[in-house]
Order: structure tokens, then sequence, then C-alpha cells
């Protein structure tokens, strides 16, 4: 990005800022719904199914086209043979997450995944077998952690122990969660966060968060749901035990797409960590040997069951190429800009017309603002929705709006807060 502060009300601003946008081409690689007009959409729903990019469909093709031509032979003579095909993104998800390759796979699904990871780092002993976890987290993972404090014979209730904002506010603060650890610490076997919450936008310290639990002996993962292909992550260095994410989200791989994992290097030789065993995990050399003892794939690999899903790498494949090609870097840039951008236009509007629930600080957030409207949200959804614009409600009374910065422009985020200025001052 060339433009610089200070930003404009105006439209010339946006097709200025459009003009002056390095990443502007990366819109062209995607196919966006058509609206009511039958022009395409503004759609800033990119936080909870991504859009498709054009080249999905001919990767895909090109696997069905191979399974038709060579059948099983398509494992080893496919023109991207399916043996190693999940290797076509190791290096790519490495990038994405700022990980060694040996750090990530891309395998199964997010909550999948999770349980994989806390069968191996959720280790409860009488002293130490709570779990430390963001209160109002992802339905799916507050189910994934009460389930295994039940597993393991805790009640969840006393089990996992929930951060809370402070009275009146809506966001955790960083002092209270390092807070928690100093004083809790020696309870907690498992720190497990969100790096992004999914209903306030939020971004946490994972860093900090990390070297304090570290301190306190507890181990860290984090849930990237909301994190991967939105914010410049460096897992290697921040030093958590895993990580997990979805990559339907903004990393556009489809409904449903595959997730992914990270196990920090330190990790990666470990015979004494508890896991379950598939075959797709075993040593590469001796797979085929069919033995009897599993022999774990050094690194996150190793943690694998079973031989993936070959259509949607394909179809996953065409995002990350988009993703490797333009960097995070560059698309971290061009977000905090752009979801600035949407900032300033909303505090424009009058304040008891909507207010920002996301924290104001770029540090602390991603692509996704959050936004309370006075009277009823879902009505608004729907008045958007005809105007030709997406974005998604979250109950009670938040609708979440993300420019993506890979295929969202400033023009977006001008014709969404206009149509909105329409029905304020109406």
């Amino acid at each position: 990005m060339t433009t610089t502060l200070p930003y404009e009300d105006s439209e010339d601003f946006a097709r200025r800022a459009d003009a002056e946008d390095a990443l502007r081409t990366f819109r062209d690689a995607f196919l966006f719904p058509p609206g009511p007009d039958g022009k395409p959409v503004v759609y800033l729903a990119g936080n909870s199914l991504g859009l498709q990019p054009r080249n999905a469909a001919r990767y895909v093709q090109e696997e069905l086209e191979d399974w038709a031509k060579l059948g099983v032979e398509g494992h080893h003579q496919g023109r991207h043979p399916w043996l190693h095909y999940h290797e076509l993104v190791t290096e790519q998800a490495a990038r994405l997450v700022g990980a060694k390759p040996q750090e990530v796979v891309v395998m199964n699904t997010l909550t999948v995944n999770l349980h994989l990871m806390m069968v191996s780092f959720y280790r409860p002993t009488r002293e130490r077998f709570k779990i430390l976890v963001e209160g109002g987290a992802f339905p799916s993972d507050q189910y994934a952690v009460a389930s295994q404090a039940r597993f393991h014979g805790y009640d969840p209730r006393e089990a996992v122990l929930e951060l809370k904002p402070r009275l009146g506010e809506e966001t955790l603060r960083t002092e209270d969660i390092l807070a928690t650890l100093d004083q809790h610490g020696h309870e907690v076997a498992l720190v497990l966060l969100g790096s992004v919450n999914y209903l306030t936008g939020q971004a946490f310290d994972l860093a900090a968060i990390t070297r304090t639990a570290h301190a306190k002996g507890c181990l860290v993962g984090f849930d990237l749901a909301h994190g991967a292909g939105n914010l410049k992550l460096s897992l290697h260095d921040d030093g958590p035990d895993f990580a997990v994410w979805c990559s339907y989200k903004y990393l556009n791989g489809g409904p449903g797409s595959l997730g992914g994992v990270f196990i920090h290097e330190r990790h990666s030789r470990s015979r004494d960590i508890p896991r379950f065993e598939g075959w797709w995990g075993h040593d590469k050399t001796t797979r085929f040997q069919m033995g009897p003892d599993f022999d774990p794939i050094p690194g996150a690999e190793g943690w694998q069951l079973s031989n993936p899903p070959i259509l949607q790498l394909a179809a996953l494949r065409a995002s990350f190429e988009l993703f490797d090609k333009a960097g995070m870097e560059a698309l971290r840039a061009k977000s905090e800009r752009l979801t600035g951008y949407l900032e300033f236009l909303l505090d424009k509007l009058p304040p008891s017309f909507v207010r920002i629930t996301t924290p104001r600080d770029s540090k602390q957030r991603g692509a996704q603002l959050s936004l309370r409207f006075k009277g009823e949200p879902q009505g608004m959804l729907k008045r958007l929705s005809d105007a030709g614009i997406i974005c998604d409600f979250r109950k009670p009374d938040i609708i979440r709006a993300a420019p993506a910065p890979l295929y969202n422009s400033f023009t977006d985020v001008y014709r969404f807060v206009k149509t909105l200025e329409g029905h304020a001052r109406g």
C-alpha cells in the first residue's frame, strides 16, 4: 500500500486508494456471488466462508480427470501424484503461520485436530488439571474442552477456567490474562485460546501469553480459525506447543475444507507424548511394509491418521498459491489500512446507530469489526443483503464485517458504510 493517512470520506478517495493498492489484482482471482441486481456483491463475510478462487475448479477437475484416466495409478502417475499431494501445501502453510515446514501439516478438520492435540497436550494431574479458555469461545471449542475434561474424569465446571472481561467491558485485557496465569498457573494443565475471538474480533498477544504460561509450567495451544490468513503469525518464534486452524474462512479453501496443525519442533521426536495413531503418520520409508508397530514421522506429519482427501487439497492449493504470491506481510499491511478505513467511516455515523465492539488498537484485531446496531440487527442484515452487501449475524446482536485484503477493496468498504448511512439518517 502506498496510500497514507489521512483517510477521506469520499468515493474519490476510495477509488484512489484502490488504484494505488499493490494487491488490487488479486481481487480478479476470486468469484463473487451476484447480488439482486446481478452485479457482484460486496462480500464482507470472509471470516465465515471465504470466496472461491477461480483456479479451484480447474485444480479439482485435474484430479478428477486423473482419477478417471489412471484409477489407483494416480497415486504415483498423476500430474500431482496423490501419495505426496498434501506435501504440495506444506511449505505454503508453514509460511502462512510463521512456522518451519516440519512443524505443520494440513489434515482433518479443526475440531478433529483440536481433539487430537488435546490427547497429546492435555495431560492432567491431581494438582494441575485445569484448562484456561476465553469466556465466549466458539462453541465447538467449548464442547471440546468440556468433553476432554469429562473424559479424564473431571467436572468441566471445576476443570475449565474461563477468562472474563472486566465489568462493563467487552474484550479481555492482556494484563488480566497474564495475571490469571500468575495466580492460577500452578493449577492449569493447558492454556487454549483463540488467536482471534470469533465474536468480538479481538486478537490476543500469543507471544506474551505463551511466555507467561510456560513459565508457570502450562502447555499452550491456540485455535487459529480466525487468525490463519488474517494475522501475520509467528508460531515458531512465539513458541506455543501446538495450534490448529480451519481453511474455509480467510484461507478460502471451500465449505468444510481441511484444517491444519502446528506442533512446535521441540516435540518433533518425542516418543513419550501420547497420541492417537494412524498409518498415514507412520514413517514414509516403511509405511507400505504394513508392519505391526507404529513408527511416527518426525514432526507434525506424525500425527496424521489417514491419507488425505485429494479434491479438498486441490481446491485449497488454489488459495494457498495466492497467499504465497501476495505474502502475509503485505496482506496484513493492507488489512490494517482497509479495516482502519472501515472504522474511520463508521465513526462518522450517528453513535446511537452503531457501535464498534472490536478493539480500536490495530494490534488487537484482524480484518473483522463487530458491530452493534440500534434496533433489530437481523433486519439490518436483510436490508444490507437486499443492497448486495453480505455480512453475517451472531447472537445476540452482532453483525460482523470483515474486509479481507486478498479480494476486498476500499470501494467495497465505502459502499458498505454509505448503505448504512442511508438507513441511519432515513
